[in-house]
């Protein structure tokens, strides 16, 4: 009876598992057969001869370093604002005793179901007012906006178990409020912290929407928009699109398989702690 319920078990999990893992073989298929096999019926098959120099189309045709540049400078400046911001402000409604404390945090808490498509026009207007339209900074502005209220939720619900006993003991020996956040606060928050980076860097790494709206400059396109080198008017060259596809989401992979424990320990810690 044990071993049933543990093939149970294992089955239960292999489901997901399987759905979600397809999709990358799937693409990782897709990307290595030329047009014919992927428009001849053989859509779901794997490749007769895989065809890997669609890759290297993929990297010189696609202008790949380019986008790739632009997107680690967006996303990394996002990603370092997000952090800056999100910890100062959890650590205030969370460790501060102020009356507006639960206001605040409900003024997070109402950003996060705030649509991104329901601000493409007011934004639009305002950087075309400002001058900021067709810039990294219109791209890097609306993503710290819609990244750091389900960043701050998740960093105040973790400081919020951390023992006052610590700030205690660290304002005894003359410390300061930013002395006792950098030297004491940030360290022992780095698990949920780690969680928040690398949920804003998957959220941002692919966006294509506010991209393809406020970039208009060839030269400061991100990643996305590099699929649109291998549609013309007459033809798509799918395998290409395939390769670029898996080039871009290559780093997404990476990251998150090399730091997924770390999302999971911050997230637990945040939720046992909040």
């Amino acid at each position: 009876m044990a071993k049933f319920k543990k093939g149970v078990v294992y089955l239960l999990l292999a489901v997901p598992v399987i759905t979600q893992l397809y999709p990358l073989f799937w693409l990782l298929f897709y990307s290595l057969k030329t047009n014919e096999e992927i428009l001849g019926g053989s859509f779901f098959s794997l490749p007769k001869s895989p065809q890997w120099h669609n890759y290297k189309e993929a990297y010189e045709a696609g202008n790949y370093l380019k986008y790739l540049s632009n997107s680690i400078l967006v996303t990394g400046v996002t990603m370092i604002c997000v952090i800056l911001l999100s910890s100062m402000a959890a650590y205030a409604i969370s460790r501060f005793r102020w009356r507006y404390g639960g206001a605040v945090m409900t003024v997070f808490l109402m950003g996060m179901m705030i649509p991104m498509q329901a601000t493409l026009l007011p934004l639009m207007i305002i950087f075309k007012n400002i001058e900021i339209l067709n810039t990294h900074l219109s791209l890097i502005l609306p993503y710290i906006a819609f990244s750091t209220p389900i960043s701050v939720f998740i960093l105040s619900g973790f400081m919020k178990g951390i023992p006052h006993e610590i700030e205690e003991s660290a304002y005894i020996d003359g410390a300061s409020v930013f002395r006792i956040f950098r030297s004491v606060i940030l360290p022992v928050s780095v698990p949920p912290m780690m969680t928040v980076c690398i949920l804003t860097f998957i959220n941002i790494w692919n966006e294509y929407i506010l991209a393809a709206t406020f970039i208009s400059s060839e030269k400061l396109k991100t990643l996305p928009f590099g699929v649109y080198t291998f549609v013309s008017q007459y033809s798509v060259n799918y395998g290409n699109i395939g390769a670029f596809l898996i080039m871009g989401a290559l780093p997404v992979i990476l990251i998150y398989f090399f730091l997924s424990g770390q999302i999971t320990k911050g997230m637990v810690a945040g939720a046992v702690k909040g």
